[in-house]
């Protein structure tokens, strides 16, 4: 069984668990295959399987493959959560749902709440917002989408280029010549 259908077989909608196990996983975890065992991510928080932080998490814990994956059905449906009811009454795109759960659950529900993005997206700038997801600076100011304790960081930039082609797809974007 795909991480997909796992994830869907927990009570996950289609849209969450497809981008769960294939934009989420894969850059929280090498090869999307959880890791077992507690380790301290590139800015020293406490981190175990698919990304999955919090004050319950101690050193040197180990956790099967299926706890794992319930801890992150769960660490999804969250974020979902809270992108639904920041995002209140945007009609996301399947693309833009499955780009900003990801940063939501990479970023946190906080930083995106007061991100541009979210400004513009709700302004209706729909493109721009997307476009916010690889822009460190540009005329909407700076989102800092890709530092990790003010350190840019490679495989949060791939994150976010992947993440942005994602929101995009299904939205019109006009030519710039």
């Amino acid at each position: 069984m795909s991480l997909k259908q796992k994830l869907m077989a927990l009570g996950l909608a289609s849209a969450v668990a497809l981008a769960g196990a294939n934009l989420i996983a894969p850059a929280e975890a090498p090869n999307g295959k959880p890791i077992l065992q507690t380790y301290l991510d590139p800015v020293q928080i406490l981190t175990a399987c698919f990304g999955h932080t919090g004050l319950e998490l101690e050193l040197n814990q180990f956790f099967s493959e299926q706890q794992c994956i319930e801890m992150f059905a769960e660490d999804l449906g969250k974020a979902d959560r809270q992108l639904r009811r920041l995002t209140y009454p945007v009609q996301l795109t399947e693309g833009e749902h499955a780009a900003y759960l990801s940063l939501i659950y990479n970023f946190g529900a906080g930083n995106f709440q007061s991100s541009t993005l979210l400004k513009l997206l709700k302004h209706g700038e729909r493109v721009a917002a997307c476009r916010q997801l690889t822009e460190a600076c540009g005329k909407h100011g700076c989102n800092g989408f890709v530092y990790a304790n003010n350190v840019k960081l490679p495989g949060l930039e791939v994150r976010r280029q992947k993440e942005q082609a994602i929101c995009l797809k299904d939205l019109y974007v006009p030519k710039t010549h």
